[in-house]
């Protein structure tokens, strides 16, 4: 017999470095789960990723206490940053303050054709051309213009 779901949780949790500290803890605290063995249980399936990279992580808690998570990409976003070279860490910069009329970066065709076939499995889109749409759209709306190359 499949066990009763209580509730999903979705977090975003740099990779390998979960901690039971805000806001991990207190999210799975609600839900009676255990946060020491979801950081655990976490930091090892995201150690073979690039250490602090922002991943959204979608914890599904049982009635049992116990849980189970699924993994996803960063967000296009933080690809769009690494992409245009701008600043990430602690306190990431963000696109233009006027996006559509002042760009803080460029960012070649090909680099939006690896992004979109990265995150393809997140998106909801079938082709690789309509993943790349998506992605300039989120590129133009952080103010990062996309050039030919």
């Amino acid at each position: 017999m499949a066990k009763k779901i209580t509730g999903y949780v979705k977090l975003q949790v740099p990779a390998g470095a979960a901690t039971p500290a805000p806001p991990v803890g207190p999210a799975l605290g609600q839900r009676g789960m255990s946060a020491p063995d979801f950081c655990k249980a976490f930091n090892a399936r995201t150690a073979q990723m690039e250490k602090g990279a922002p991943i959204p992580v979608i914890i599904t808690a049982y009635q049992d206490r116990s849980f189970t998570f699924e993994i996803r990409q960063p967000p296009v976003t933080y690809f769009l940053k690494k992409a245009a070279n701008l600043k990430l860490g602690k306190k990431p910069a963000s696109g233009s303050k006027t996006p559509g009329r002042a760009t803080v970066a460029k960012v070649p065709r090909s680099k939006i054709k690896e992004i979109a076939e990265a995150k393809m499995a997140d998106l909801n889109c079938h082709t690789v051309d309509a993943a790349m749409q998506m992605v300039e759209g989120s590129a133009r709306s952080m103010g990062i213009e996309v050039v030919e190359g």
